[in-house]
């Protein structure tokens, strides 16, 4: 990938249980961070959202109830995930609608405050319309 970059960028997406962003929980997140020299970083995890995957959505993104039944819960990644996250600027489709709200929700309720406001947000469904 040639970027010009200052700073990092974390490109990351996620599946949850639903699209509420107050009642629903991250069942997948994914990130590729790419540094200013090139250098890139993939983290990947389930997660165990402590609530039922719904069926219907399920069937969207292929994520079952049994598949994150041994995975850790979003509160048990949050250190590992805000450190991964460190320093980044933040890209993604529909991040700015969805993924990036419901990704500060889960990290509120882990205790941890995650500060987007010194970061950029890029949202490639913006550049797109």
């Amino acid at each position: 990938m040639n970027l010009n970059l200052r700073t990092p960028i974390a490109f990351f997406d996620l599946e949850a249980t639903g699209t509420n962003i107050s009642t629903d929980r991250i069942v997948e997140i994914s990130i590729v961070k790419v540094h200013p020299n090139g250098k890139e970083e993939i983290l990947t995890h389930k997660v165990n959202p402590t609530i039922p995957i719904p069926a219907e959505v399920t069937l969207i993104h292929g994520i079952s109830d049994a598949d994150v039944k041994d995975a850790p819960t979003f509160k048990e990644l949050a250190q590992e995930l805000n450190q991964f996250f460190q320093g980044a600027d933040l890209a993604g489709f529909n991040v700015l609608k969805y993924d990036i709200p419901l990704l500060v929700e889960e990290f509120l309720r882990a205790g941890i405050d995650f500060d987007i406001e010194k970061r950029n947000l890029l949202d490639a469904q913006k550049i797109s319309t």
